[in-house]
């Protein structure tokens, strides 16, 4: 393909593919809503244990106390207008502390991280005319040799048996892992780890956990039947083809800034 490239974000591409339209209205026309409370929960507790895998990386190790001054910042401080909800930022902030202290004492010390929040610029696939870029959350060396691994919080992100909710996330983990792989000039080889932290007011209802996801990048390449989703989302970014999803989960005003005016909610 010798079209133009284009640029996505890694973490973009599951909305491109749940409801192509609202990625449109997003990504390409520039609408803008605020964040979640509950995105903007994610990013703080992104924000605190990264600091905390950081400082252990980097043979300066902070406690878990010292490194949630960034989710109480995240928090208070955000970098854009966030809509609450029924949750005041300060109901956020202990929730996030909470979890972050879970992380940092359940999953990090099981953990063998060589990069925290990897980026790569730019990886160009030229032959299907797109450009990946994106942050991976970690990276970890194991006895099945580099793998990543990828936060999530949310309200069914643990299930009460301990289950880690993977479904759904794997066509974004095989990005990562491309991304990963172009940004430390490793083969990453391991299954991938989702880090489930699940999201609830109280104690007892805060879990967390590791999921893994094996084989994630034979969705990306597809085969001579069937295209890869690479593929598939470049063939709909060349063409402009952004049709919707009415019946998608976030088809909702608090989700999408283009809800009022979609066609394809008639």
């Amino acid at each position: 393909m010798n079209a133009e490239l284009i640029t996505i974000r890694a973490s973009s591409l599951p909305e491109l593919f749940d409801c192509p339209a609202r990625w449109e209205s997003k990504f390409v026309k520039g609408m803008r809503m605020p964040r979640s409370g509950a995105a903007q929960l994610g990013t703080a507790v992104h924000a605190g244990t990264a600091i905390f895998d950081r400082s252990r990386l980097e043979g300066n190790p902070v406690t878990a106390d010292e490194a949630a001054g960034a989710v109480v910042d995240a928090v208070h401080k955000p970098e854009s207008d966030v809509d609450w909800g029924e949750d005041s930022p300060n109901d956020v902030e202990v929730i996030g502390i909470a979890l972050h202290k879970r992380y940092c004492q359940e999953i990090a010390p099981k953990q063998h991280y060589v990069a925290v929040e990897a980026t790569c610029d730019r990886l160009e696939i030229s032959d299907i005319g797109i450009a990946l870029t994106g942050t991976t959350d970690r990276v970890f060396v194991s006895d099945d040799g580099y793998g990543i691994a990828d936060i999530k919080t949310g309200k069914s992100a643990v299930a009460t048996d301990g289950t880690v909710k993977t479904a759904g996330h794997a066509a974004q983990i095989a990005v990562y892992e491309l991304l990963a792989g172009a940004a430390l000039g490793r083969v990453i080889e391991a299954p991938a780890q989702i880090i489930g932290l699940q999201v609830a007011k109280t104690a007892k209802g805060q879990r967390a956990g590791i999921g893994k996801i094996g084989g994630a990048r034979e969705l990306l390449v597809g085969d001579d039947e069937t295209p890869g989703l690479l593929q598939i989302a470049s063939d709909m970014l060349h063409a402009g083809r952004f049709f919707g999803n009415p019946r998608s989960q976030l088809c909702n005003p608090k989700f999408c800034p283009a809800y009022s005016i979609c066609r394809w909610r008639k």
